[in-house]
């Protein structure tokens, strides 16, 4: 069990990544979640593939993290620099791409146990920590 002093906040903030070199191609996703950084290969795909994979591993994380009881009652703020998969997962957007589809339900059903869980659109200047993680993972394979 991590405690709030490894956030500093009341809402845990989390910051997400993901990208492909060449659209599809090499990818990898970033996530920070407080102090804590996770960055992974995740072979080939598409940038949004790859953004929809770094939710799934914060969700993950932030389960494993806080706990089943943490998480039902903590407030999480995932941000994001794609404003297209912020919208999708917000229910803004409709998704029409099969493979996105796929990755969406696994964080409907991820998020669940998430009671109070939110998208943000940030700027890409204020995400480059997970954007860095990204491209460390690349340049490594």
């Amino acid at each position: 069990m991590v405690s709030k002093q490894l956030f500093n906040e009341e809402k845990i903030i989390v910051y997400t990544d993901g990208g492909a070199r060449s659209n599809p191609g090499p990818a990898a996703i970033g996530v920070v979640i407080g102090n804590k950084k996770y960055s992974e290969f995740i072979g080939v795909g598409t940038n949004n593939e790859a953004e929809y994979k770094a939710v799934i591993l914060a969700l993950k994380k932030l389960r494993h993290l806080i706990g089943k009881k943490g998480i039902e009652s903590q407030e999480i703020e995932i941000r994001m620099d794609s404003e297209l998969v912020q919208k999708q997962l917000s229910g803004e957007y409709k998704i029409k791409e099969k493979d996105l589809q796929l990755l969406f339900v696994e964080i409907w059903n991820l998020r669940l146990d998430f009671k109070n869980l939110s998208f943000v659109h940030i700027p890409r200047e204020q995400n480059r920590l997970a954007d860095k993680l990204v491209n460390e993972a690349l340049d490594a394979n």
